[in-house]
């Protein structure tokens, strides 16, 4: 995914770093070693070799295994999902909550406005003197690597008409906001995890999953989907992979630099994205009206503004996502408002 010409980016930007050997990294992904996330982070440790840190990278294909691993200090930084790296970091996962980048104009999703919301958001926490937003105790957060918009996938499409009552949806057991969710949707929670979810879909022990674009093929969610399924045109949430590291195992100033890195990439990242959107069946798709993309985006901000109240979500993190997301379209309705501003 990553050219020659980026790699040379980072070693550029790393050229002040003091030379350090040792920091071993544990990389999700659910390919493994010959998938595009670890593909990413070798390009990146190879960068960093070449001002002399030595980056030792483990693949796992489990993302608890790999939380674990770094949690008991096997590993000195995490790739990993939002989800996982929260635990860290509470600021950053602002990104990934529901309908915090997504733009709405004229009752359409406006992907390409919302994408530039996570690449605005990223920018500014990449930006010099933001390490306040970024660290939290030891822990920094030196990456954010987006994989998409977060799509609803349906076994039958008239889910969507329906709605989501009683609905078999996939329950993570690390993740006490997608309880909330599902509970709020009146839905019936599936035990899942990141290794099985798909399997349990494509099998029929649940009727929904939630995923990028990116993973429609590679996962083969398509054959869960079938003739009868469908795919939501508006996203839940926009998703991200997040590198979290102990700042005591890298050199100092390593996070703000590796943080620089990952945002020169979002445009290729984000090139790969959309393809992969765009590869899904045109007939796959379920649009909404405009009246019921209203409906949508406004219960998704009562649902930040509940969760933010609840202790779950860190406010002045939803305050940072509304002043990025009204940046980029202040025509907004709740740009208007105080919500997610006045806590």
């Amino acid at each position: 995914m990553f050219t020659t010409r980026l790699i040379s980016i980072l070693a550029l930007s790393l050229s002040s770093t003091a030379a350090l050997a040792g920091p071993t990294l544990c990389v999700w992904d659910p390919i493994g070693k010959g998938g595009q996330i670890f593909d990413a982070v070798k390009n990146f440790a190879l960068a960093a070799q070449s001002q002399g840190v030595e980056i030792t990278l483990k693949a796992f294909t489990d993302e608890k295994v790999a939380a674990d691993e770094f949690r008991v200090g096997q590993c000195d930084g995490l790739m990993a999902t939002s989800i996982r790296t929260r635990t860290y970091n509470n600021f950053t996962v602002a990104l990934d909550h529901g309908g915090a980048a997504t733009i709405v104009r004229d009752g359409k999703i406006d992907m390409d406005a919302s994408y530039k919301v996570i690449q605005k958001a990223m920018q500014v926490l990449a930006a010099p003197g933001a390490d306040k937003l970024n660290v939290q105790d030891r822990f920094e957060v030196a990456g954010i690597l987006p994989t998409g918009a977060l799509y609803t996938m349906v076994r039958d499409k008239a889910v969507f008409k329906k709605g989501f009552a009683g609905v078999r949806m996939p329950a993570f057991d690390n993740d006490p906001v997608q309880a909330y969710l599902i509970a709020r949707a009146g839905a019936t929670p599936v035990a899942v995890n990141i290794r099985n979810f798909v399997s349990m879909f494509n099998n029929g022990n649940v009727d929904v999953v939630f995923a990028p674009a990116v993973a429609y093929q590679p996962l083969e969610i398509y054959k869960g989907v079938g003739t009868k399924g469908g795919v939501s045109r508006f996203p839940l949430a926009f998703t991200s992979l997040q590198l979290v590291i102990d700042r005591n195992k890298f050199p100092a100033g390593f996070g703000e630099k590796s943080r620089r890195f990952w945002v020169d990439q979002f445009d290729e990242v984000a090139k790969a994205v959309r393809k992969a959107e765009s590869s899904i069946p045109a007939q796959t798709w379920v649009d909404f009206d405009a009246e019921e993309a209203a409906a949508f985006v406004a219960q998704q901000r009562e649902g930040r503004v509940e969760l933010g109240k609840r202790g779950e979500y860190n406010k002045q993190a939803l305050k940072f996502m509304k002043r990025v997301r009204c940046s980029v379209h202040p025509g907004a309705t709740d740009c208007a408002t105080t919500a997610e501003i006045d806590w």
